[in-house]
């Protein structure tokens, strides 16, 4: 009896054994049906994988632009003649009056060197770069990348934008050229390639980007010039004035021309668009057209107005509107033929408003010479129309 039982449970524990085995087998097929086989690695299909550029190869965008630009890259030095009387002392009237004119010491001249840069635009040897590179220069000499030197003619200058034109005669000789861009296309954070010889080190490049676009003179800080700049953080200084500032491509976007003393990594230069249209004005030698008004001006909120006028030492009362004060008139100038008065606030122009003296600015340089002129002005609570006319400003060269 006892082993009748014994034998029935080993046999029911090989049962449970047997199903358990084909429970098991039978989970993992189904499991194992459910995935997705793997592909096996065909050694004819190569892997994509992510590449980082090494920028400090020679293939970097950095050296192929230079590559490309760098050749057309000139240094320009310039020596100019000044007259200088060696000692005031001997010019004191009393000292002529007790001496006589026999004492009379005459002026000496002092030649006085500069350097700066530039770029070739033509292969007939047409070179742009600043005005104030050039500027009174009795003789500029020109030097190539790769060690020519030409003598160079300076055709024209145009002071109120910095930019001038040098020809060198290239008797036949083959120059490089450098691409010319569109600064028109700029957006800020675009790459930014400054090639020049600062501080008499010859091609050197700096790197950096587009910091901002049309930033005024008057807010660059620089009020005796009439454009709106490229400020870059690209490191420029002496000596790179007159130098290209390329894009990635190395095509030419503006010309370097200006640093802020009081500011680290801050630099501007004048769009290539502006100097496309005054090559061939300055590459003849004619006059750039600049009109003006006369006026110095600043400004004004009604904020500024209404604390200015509760100012009781303010010499003059304002109107308290969004304007453009005129803080001084300049004598002999169209503004001052108009009877325009200092305290002015100028607030349209030709029945369009004006509240920013960029804008006005911009309005009479686009207007032409001799153009008529309707502005709206307030002068004290009395709104009133003057018409001006436009001239050229003097003493640009």
């Amino acid at each position: 009896m006892k082993s009748g039982n014994l034998l029935r449970r080993w046999s029911s524990h090989l049962m449970s054994l047997f199903l358990g085995v084909l429970l098991c087998f039978g989970g993992f097929h189904f499991l194992s049906s459910q995935a997705q086989p793997l592909a096996p690695l065909s050694l004819q299909e190569p892997l994509t994988v992510a590449i980082t550029p090494n920028l400090g190869s020679s293939d970097s965008f950095v050296s192929a632009a230079v590559a490309r630009t760098g050749p057309a890259v000139v240094r320009i030095d310039t020596e100019t003649v000044v007259t200088r009387q060696m000692d005031p002392f001997f010019d004191d009237p009393f000292f002529r009056e007790f001496f006589g004119q026999q004492f009379r010491v005459p002026p000496q001249q002092q030649r006085i060197t500069g350097q700066g840069s530039g770029f070739i635009i033509d292969g007939d040897g047409i070179i742009l770069t600043n005005a104030h590179v050039v500027n009174n220069a009795s003789k500029v000499t020109v030097t190539l990348k790769d060690g020519r030197t030409f003598n160079g003619q300076v055709r024209g200058t145009d002071e109120v934008t910095d930019l001038a034109v040098v020809k060198i005669n290239t008797q036949g000789a083959k120059l490089p050229v450098a691409p010319l861009g569109d600064s028109t296309n700029l957006q800020v954070g675009d790459w930014a390639i400054a090639v020049g010889n600062p501080v008499g080190l010859d091609n050197t490049v700096t790197l950096g980007i587009i910091s901002t676009i049309g930033r005024s003179a008057a807010k660059a800080g620089i009020p005796d010039k009439r454009l709106d700049f490229i400020q870059t953080d690209a490191a420029i200084n002496p000596g790179n004035s007159g130098g290209p500032l390329l894009n990635a491509q190395g095509e030419v976007i503006g010309i370097n021309t200006a640093i802020r003393a009081d500011a680290m990594g801050i630099g501007f230069a004048i769009p290539i668009n502006k100097a496309k249209a005054l090559q061939n004005t300055l590459a003849s030698g004619e006059k750039v057209p600049h009109p003006y008004i006369g006026v110095q001006m600043v400004n004004l909120t009604p904020e500024l107005a209404r604390e200015n006028n509760q100012n009781p030492n303010s010499p003059l009362m304002v109107a308290e509107v969004n304007g453009i004060l005129v803080v001084q008139v300049i004598p002999n100038t169209p503004a001052a033929t108009a009877g325009i008065r200092r305290g002015d606030v100028i607030v349209g122009v030709n029945g369009q408003p004006v509240t920013d003296g960029s804008q006005l600015q911009s309005i009479v340089e686009n207007s032409g010479l001799n153009a008529s002129l309707k502005l709206k002005l307030y002068r004290g609570d009395r709104l009133m129309d003057v018409t001006v006319k436009t001239a050229q400003l003097e003493g640009n060269s």
